[in-house]
């Protein structure tokens, strides 16, 4: 993309029907200014707490052209597999080699598999957690903590002590924390202001969770500690 005036490249554009669509601002060619009417301020972690805003893991895989139907296949969402794979890549090198164990649940799903693939079994093990915002202070013995980006800044949230972070884009990392709202009892008739929906939950996705590769070897590569043997090693079997 180039700018109508000056014909400098400014930003990629992509708009295929097999990618998600995103356009890329070269960050050495715009920068950022107010438009009025609009509110530029910074948003805290705890008005992004407030508003809610996560990325559910899975979407409809409908059929092209036409409306989404209930019997229709789920998959993982492309958001999500993206933030796995630039995650594991962190991830790895936090583990400074060693075995890590994931809290269970979704976090699991996401990465222990790659884990007990390229990492060594037994102890000594390194403990993963979600940590940021609004949590409980349950880091006490976790080595490794996933921790959200702000989705204004990039910057990861940072905790009082020292650790090694992993960070996940915001969305993702509050549908880790936070489970999906349902309702204990279906409400009748129309909905009151402040009344969760009953819609039923959000379907599992059955296949088998698949970060996104090349997100992966791109941040890795990009990591200086890729310089060490064993990284080096993992990082170069996805340029054979």
């Amino acid at each position: 993309m180039a700018c109508v005036a000056c014909g400098l490249l400014v930003a990629t554009r992509i708009d295929d029907c097999s990618l998600w669509q995103a356009v890329w601002l070269a960050p050495n060619a715009v920068r950022r200014l107010p438009v009025e009417g609009s509110d530029a301020g910074l948003l805290s972690w705890a008005d992004l707490l407030a508003e809610g805003a996560g990325v559910p893991p899975p979407e409809p895989i409908a059929p092209w052209g036409e409306p989404f139907r209930a019997s229709d296949r789920w998959h993982w969402s492309p958001q999500w597999v993206a933030a796995a794979g630039q995650a594991l890549a962190h991830l790895l090198v936090a583990s400074e080699g060693q075995a890590v164990a994931v809290q269970d649940g979704l976090t699991a799903t996401m990465f222990q598999r790659a884990l007990d693939t390229w990492l060594p079994t037994g102890r000594p093990t390194r403990r993963a957690v979600l940590a940021g915002p609004g949590q409980p202070a349950r880091t006490a013995d976790a080595d490794i903590l996933f921790v959200p980006s702000h989705p204004q800044t990039g910057k990861a949230w940072t905790p009082a002590a020292p650790a090694s972070l992993v960070p996940l884009p915001f969305g993702v990392w509050l549908r880790l924390v936070v489970s999906e709202p349902q309702l204990p009892v279906p409400a009748s008739g129309s909905i009151p202001d402040g009344v969760l929906r009953d819609d039923p939950p959000t379907p599992r996705v059955h296949d088998v969770f698949q970060f996104d590769w090349e997100v992966f070897h791109r941040t890795l590569t990009r990591l200086p500690a890729v310089r060490t043997p064993w990284l080096r090693e993992i990082a170069e079997r996805f340029t054979q």
